[in-house]
């Protein structure tokens, strides 16, 4: 009788415990992302628009609201502007799904799901980078595994939080953060309404001598309070600046506070090296069960102000 109590509390408490963050997930999506048959992701390839439906998959799995221009997806032309190419001006798309709580403000949760393709686009670290695949584990399928795990987890944790959410995978980042700046100037919900942005860009190369870099600390004078006594089994270090790194930039410029998460530069940056074998995954899943905590700890504060950094 007690062995049978014992196994319904167990069934009931494992739907929430399953919500969050693991490795082996971690790992299933960016192999996905990041094999040789996705070819790099490049903005405008068939591998770029399979990477967005993978993405639209799971956000329709977690019951994520569509709120792009068509369905989940928010089309837009990109243009390569760093290289001569044909084919300059290409077809892109920011994927966007809304977790609505019927709050009167929003997280924007966000991360870039292109890469370099074959290394005809430009910003290859390679010598001859021509034809071969830019995988772009690190960067950027990373990011986007950690935001369907953070999708996830807020859409199925069976709590309805005090902020609405909004899950977007940028297009078109490599190329000169297009996809952001797109939808900052097309926004989808008013930005007035965005409380703050999370950006993960890099967050599957960590280095324990280093820590994870948490960009953006200057940008709300409530970020400090939302970090006091912060618990962590993984070690991080917080930078003021918010106008840099990546899609938080775009945001950043628009007055809405930012954070970036980021494990640094390796030598396998912009590289056809930069592969799934190298990622650890065990770690990112620290790092984002680290992000669910400040996120729950912000969400106890009133929306924040806007701090510029100088």
């Amino acid at each position: 009788m007690q062995y049978r109590f014992f196994f319904v509390l167990l069934t009931l408490a494992y739907p929430l415990f399953a919500q969050q963050p693991t490795a082996r997930q971690i790992t299933r999506h960016i192999n996905n992302l990041a094999s040789d048959k996705m070819k790099g992701r490049g903005t405008g390839s068939p591998e770029n628009a399979k990477a967005a439906r993978y993405i639209v998959r799971h956000f329709k799995k977690y019951g994520l609201t569509p709120l792009g221009t068509n369905g989940y997806y928010q089309p837009f032309t990109a243009k390569v502007r760093r290289v001569v190419v044909p084919d300059s001006l290409r077809k892109a798309a920011n994927v966007i799904g809304f977790l609505d709580n019927e709050a009167p403000y929003t997280i924007v949760i966000g991360a870039h799901y292109d890469h370099l393709g074959m290394g005809r686009q430009g910003s290859s670290l390679d010598s001859l980078p021509q034809g071969k695949i830019h995988n772009g584990a690190d960067d950027n399928a990373s990011g986007v595994a950690g935001l369907l795990e953070l999708a996830q987890y807020f859409a199925q944790n069976s709590v309805k939080e005090p902020y609405n959410f909004l899950f977007m995978a940028f297009g078109a980042e490599e190329l000169g953060l297009q996809g952001s700046r797109y939808f900052l100037n097309n926004p989808t919900l008013p930005l007035e309404k965005m409380n703050f942005m999370i950006c993960m860009d890099m967050i599957g190369r960590y280095n324990p001598d280093r820590g994870v870099g948490i960009g953006g600390y200057g940008t709300s004078n409530t970020w400090p309070a939302v970090f006091n006594g912060l618990s962590s089994t993984i070690k991080f270090f917080t930078d003021r600046a918010g106008n840099g790194g990546s899609d938080n930039a775009a945001f950043y410029a628009k007055q809405i506070p930012v954070l970036f998460f980021h494990t640094g530069g390796h030598p396998d940056y912009h590289r056809p090296t930069d592969d799934p074998g190298k990622i650890d995954a065990s770690a990112e899943e620290a790092i984002l069960r680290l992000e669910i905590n400040l996120i729950e700890n912000a969400m106890q504060h009133p929306k924040m102000n806007f701090t510029a950094v100088k």
